[in-house]
This record gives structure tokens, C-alpha cells and sequence, in this order.
């Protein structure tokens, strides 16, 4: 097992203007997160937009530094890190974005595009950024005659397929996908699902792979994070989450995706309420006021992610606060 990020209780913390006289707040986007990435494999985090999976792009990619915790990449932890050193862990840990349309600059040509990162992070002269760029565009699909054409001369699954090979120029150990096919056609979606499958097994990659479409989360996931309101409430293998789910979030989101099969009885659970504001988030589990299941600890109480049944769960109705307390 070759272990390339690992993270511990990550936190990403912002401080709110609520008017001249009023103190300011704090948001908590980000609120104790704790994963690893392996070489070879694909972490998916899920979850409803403002559960923070963005802002745990932006600090594993190293766009915005950790409030506190510990983010350990290429064994070295970037909390605290030098500026220098957080400039020679960059190139390590690159992000595919979730719009192809905005994410690359009309006014460069694609032969362009792939060879900057190059051109800043690298000695190369400007005939092996050439090869290499030509190199890489075969790698993805794309055909030599591309390579001085402009953006808006492909299409999305074009565009998403340049992303990618932008992506891998400086030849990473951890792509973060942030929403990487949501934006395409669900055909395209296959084909970019696939191109990124070849990718890892053939250059060994670790995908951090951010997703709300659990369809997609299932062909490509080895392990899921389930996030609501900063927080991981259940993590464990992909068959263990979407086989045997334990929390009522986790089974709320299974029970809201599409079934290919029309025949097949879905019983769905639809959620009372809205997420709680990350400003101001209910006591005890933040998930209580939306609970099918919830119960007398579930106001008071913050329940600990604790192992069951295959998966880290974090539930009173899973794991009793007796338990807990054994646990600990």
C-alpha cells in the first residue's frame, strides 16, 4: 500500500462580516476531515452542495492552506509548510474542474495550453514541451491537428479530454476531479469515465473524485466519504456503502439515484427541511433536525465516527452513545 495523502481532523475555517457593529462569523466549510489516497485508487466524496467538498479540493490541491489539522502529502505535511516547499508539492497534486467551457483560455491554442505548465515548472526546452504536449494529446484522444486549434473549436468531451491532459503534463501522483463529467452528455460521460480509468492503471494515479451522482460515484469509487454540513457522517469501501449503508444521509442520497431498471420498487426517502447553515449548525449531529431516525442523544450529543459493519459510521441510531463511550 503506497500511501500519497493522508489526511487527519482537516479543518477550513472563514470569518464572516455580519455588519459594522456585529462580531464577525465563523463559517466552518470544512469542519475534521480524515482520509488517505493510495496510489491505483479513486476516493469519492459525496454530498449536497455546501457540504464542503470544494473546499476540500482547495486545500488538498494547495489553493488555500488548512485552519488547523494535518495534510500530509509526499510525506510532508503542508501545514506549516515553507513557501518553497509548498512551490516543489504543487506540481504533485493537479485538479480537473468541472466546466471544460471555463476552464481553459479562448485565446490560447491548445499546443499552448498543455505546454505552460512546462514552460513554469520546468527546464524543458521549447522542442521537448512540444513532444511532450503532442505526447500527451495521443494519450487522451486527441488527434496531432488539434494541437494549434482554440477551445471553442471542440466540443465539451474535447475540452474535458484537454483538461485532463493539462492535468498530467507535470506528471502527478493525485488528481483531484472536482465534478469532472456533470457538465457532459451522459455518452460522453462514459467515454471520459473510461479514459480516466485507462489513466490511472496505466500512470498509477490516486483520484480524489468529487461527485453529488452516486450512478457515476459507483462505476468509478474503490472508497466513498459521505460529507454533510463539513463533516464526514460515513466512509468504507464503495460495495460496503452502496450494499449495506448504515447512515440515514448516506441511505436518503442511495435512495434519490436513478435506477436503469424500471421494474425495480425504490423506496425513497425524501429528507424534511434544508442543510443548516455552516454559520450557525444545530447542537449535538448536525444532520438531527432532517433525521428519520433521530432520538433523544441526537440534539445533544456529536456522534464519533466509529467502525461498523465494514464502514466508519457516524450515527447514535448505528453506534449508541454507550458505545461511543467503549469506543473511546
Amino acid at each position: 500500500m503506497s500511501i500519497v495523502v493522508s489526511a487527519t481532523g482537516l479543518t477550513r475555517y472563514y470569518s464572516v462580516g455580519r455588519g459594522v457593529f456585529a462580531r464577525p462569523a465563523t463559517l466552518k466549510a470544512l469542519d475534521g476531515a480524515s482520509f488517505t489516497l493510495e496510489r491505483g485508487k479513486t476516493l469519492a466524496v459525496v454530498g449536497e452542495s455546501g457540504c464542503g467538498k470544494s473546499t476540500l479540493a482547495r486545500l488538498v490541491t494547495m489553493i488555500e492552506a488548512p485552519t488547523s489539522g494535518s495534510l500530509v502529502i509526499a510525506e510532508q505535511d503542508i501545514v506549516g509548510a515553507s513557501t518553497a516547499a509548498l512551490k516543489a508539492l504543487r506540481p504533485k497534486v493537479q485538479i480537473v474542474f468541472q466546466n471544460p467551457y471555463g476552464s481553459l483560455n479562448p485565446r490560447q491554442k491548445i499546443g499552448h495550453a498543455l505546454e505552460e505548465p512546462l514552460l513554469v515548472n520546468t527546464r524543458l526546452s521549447a522542442g521537448e514541451r512540444s513532444e511532450k504536449a503532442r505526447a500527451m494529446m495521443a494519450s487522451v484522444g486527441l488527434r496531432p491537428e488539434h494541437f494549434d486549434r482554440y477551445p471553442h473549436m471542440f466540443s465539451g468531451g474535447q475540452r474535458q479530454r484537454i483538461a485532463i491532459a493539462r492535468a498530467l503534463m507535470l506528471d502527478p501522483d493525485v488528481l483531484v476531479l472536482d465534478e469532472p463529467v456533470s457538465a457532459l452528455d451522459v455518452s460522453i460521460q462514459a467515454q471520459v469515465l473510461n479514459l480516466l480509468a485507462e489513466l490511472q492503471e496505466r500512470h498509477n494515479l490516486a483520484y480524489l473524485f468529487i461527485s453529488h451522482d452516486l450512478s457515476v460515484v459507483r462505476h468509478i469509487a474503490d472508497d466513498v466519504m459521505v460529507m454533510y454540513l463539513g463533516r464526514a457522517v460515513e466512509q468504507g469501501p464503495r460495495d460496503s456503502i452502496f450494499r449495506n449503508p448504515q447512515h440515514p444521509y448516506t441511505k436518503a442520497l442511495l435512495s434519490a439515484t436513478p435506477q436503469p431498471d424500471p421494474t425495480r420498487k425504490r423506496d425513497r426517502i425524501v429528507l424534511s427541511g434544508e442543510m443548516p447553515s455552516p454559520i450557525n449548525p444545530p447542537t449535538g449531529c448536525t444532520f438531527h433536525p432532517r433525521c428519520p431516525s433521530c432520538f433523544a442523544p441526537c440534539p445533544a450529543i456529536n456522534p464519533a465516527l466509529l467502525e461498523h459493519e465494514g464502514s466508519l459510521v457516524a450515527c447514535h441510531a448505528v453506534n449508541p452513545p454507550e458505545a461511543e463511550t467503549k469506543a473511546a
